[in-house]
């Protein structure tokens, strides 16, 4: 199951365990249960610590397997075989368990320790999606440092009845005490939280007393990394801003136009500018979001919608764009019940049903081809007469025999029973007819919207909502750049956030320095 250089790499992370780690399997007859049982040799035999040993318990899901040790008691479990992205999840499980402690901050490891009462979560997550291995991770890390916390990750893939059953549409979905506690992305700040509804006015109270910052950024994906990097290695006090790291480029799949890396995935390159950011002398606030930019006489404010707020004599704007909505009835009652922004991660979970992805550029082009390979059918809606992706892409999508491509269609309703999406309709911009279309998911691929609302009001902004800039990142207020999806800047790509990020930093910079020319000027006069 595993090639021979993944066996190699496997049996170098294990060299680091420190102490015994016993695996139990529960398993019956089937295929599935086999193929888990050939997966679990293979790790027994990549580290004589490691264990193999079938339990009873009728009560656990089939196939499924515990990981814990002797020296601790710990309540983790797979129910599948997290192979895919959920591979480092399996890796990470057996280092922490087997005594490697989880690389998270002091603070929270401390909040982590201290959560009382009983806590069973349970993670839906499916093999393709780039977005599950951080809720997995988070709470494999909480339920190795906390006994009061157990944490099962179940692949949706073997286990469809129970996807079924609680009507999951969208990976990762969280269960807390068999309820339902969240859906999408999050990191273990944003789990804790969650389970401590104290903690935001906590962070607040201490982000009040932070001193004025020399430069401040707000945003954490390339371009804010990229200010954030080059405003430190200036020597001058920095701050960062951020709801969380790495911004779109965490939902982003494959990358492969990154100039010198031919291909990598978006979690990794926003885990790494996150780890780049945090090697120099930056201050870094999480789960933080503005609300309002104040022009004040001495300093610049940064309100937060947490209450607190931070002043800076310049500030670096970063705040990137999100997935633009389509704005329709049944577009928010259905999201995650069917409505979907992320083919990657929920197209699995609608293995041979019926699905229409909205928007025909080259994301929507792109997601239709890989729904094609998984779904039974799916219906491309392009609101212009023709679809504006590559020539290329076009080929691909139009020679697939379960695509149907309809242009000039606007969709009007998305609609369902109330629990999950039944179809969708449409109309013919030609005709003015109305059309339904039945189907079981509706994926939107529209583009992107700036998150710029905050700032309404207060800098020039396109009739896109974009930050208006000029080549040097200027904004139309003094001391306030901005760079990266947010701006008026060109060509949406990683690499050209980056560089904006880095020309936003450079010129916020040179205005520090000319700002305080004068006073120095006097003082040596003086």
């Amino acid at each position: 199951m595993l090639d021979d250089n993944l066996r190699a790499q496997l049996k170098q992370y294990l060299e680091r365990l420190s102490r015994s780690v016993e695996i139990t399997a529960y398993t019956d007859d089937g295929d599935h249960s086999k193929e888990m049982l050939s997966f679990l040799g293979e790790l027994k035999s990549a580290s004589d610590k490691i264990s193999v040993n079938s339990g009873t318990d009728s009560s656990k899901r089939i196939p499924s397997f515990a990981i814990g040790t002797p020296d601790a008691d710990i309540h983790l479990e797979f129910a599948g075989i997290p192979l895919g992205h959920e591979f480092a999840s399996l890796v990470l499980a057996l280092l922490q368990v087997g005594g490697n402690t989880p690389k998270l901050g002091e603070d929270a490891i401390e909040q982590i320790k201290a959560i009382d009462g009983t806590h069973k979560f349970e993670t839906f997550f499916s093999l393709s999606c780039q977005n599950c291995p951080d809720v997995v991770q988070a709470l494999n890390a909480m339920a190795v440092l906390n006994p009061n916390i157990e944490h099962v990750a179940i692949d949706g893939a073997f286990n469809q009845d129970e996807v079924e059953q609680r009507q999951i549409m969208s990976v990762p979905a969280v269960f807390l005490n068999g309820e339902h506690f969240a859906s999408g992305r999050m990191t273990v700040d944003e789990i804790l939280a969650k389970m401590d509804t104290g903690a935001v006015e906590r962070e607040a109270e201490k982000i009040k007393q932070k001193a004025p910052f020399d430069m401040l950024i707000v945003g954490g994906g390339p371009a804010g990394a990229a200010a954030a990097i080059y405003s430190a290695r200036k020597g001058i006090r920095t701050g960062v801003v951020a709801e969380r790291f790495g911004g779109q480029v965490m939902d982003t799949m494959d990358i492969e136009n990154f100039v010198s890396v031919s291909k990598t995935e978006g979690p990794k390159m926003g885990a790494a500018l996150e780890q780049h950011v945090m090697d120099y002398d930056v201050d870094v606030m999480k789960l933080q979001q503005a609300s309002k930019l104040v022009e004040g006489d001495e300093y610049l404010e940064v309100h937060l919608d947490s209450g607190a707020a931070l002043k800076a004599k310049s500030l670096v704007i970063a705040t990137g764009a999100r997935w633009r909505q389509m704005g329709v009835p049944g577009e928010d009652e259905y999201r995650n019940k069917g409505v979907a922004y992320c083919p990657h991660c929920d197209g699995p979970l609608f293995k041979g049903k019926r699905v229409a992805v909205i928007g025909g550029g080259n994301s929507g082009v792109e997601a239709a081809i890989d729904l094609a390979g998984i779904v039974k059918h799916v219906a491309l809606l392009e609101f212009d007469s023709t679809m504006r992706a590559d020539a290329v892409l076009q080929r691909k999508l139009l020679s697939l025999p379960n695509v149907k491509v309809l242009t000039s269609a606007q969709t009007t309703e998305v609609i369902g029973d109330g629990q999950r999406v039944q179809g969708l309709k449409y109309k013919d911009r030609n005709s003015g007819e109305i059309h339904d279309v039945e189907l079981e998911g509706v994926f939107v691929q529209i583009g992107l919207l700036p998150n710029s609302e905050w700032l309404k009001g207060t800098l020039e902004l396109s009739d896109r909502g974009e930050v208006i800039v000029n080549d040097r990142a200027q904004t139309s207020m003094r001391g306030v750049f901005a760079a990266g999806d947010v701006t008026t800047t060109p060509y949406k790509q990683i690499i050209i956030a980056m560089g904006g990020g880095s020309t936003a930093a450079l010129s916020a910079f040179d205005h520090l320095m000319r700002s305080s020319a004068p006073d120095d000027a006097q003082q040596q006069a003086a």
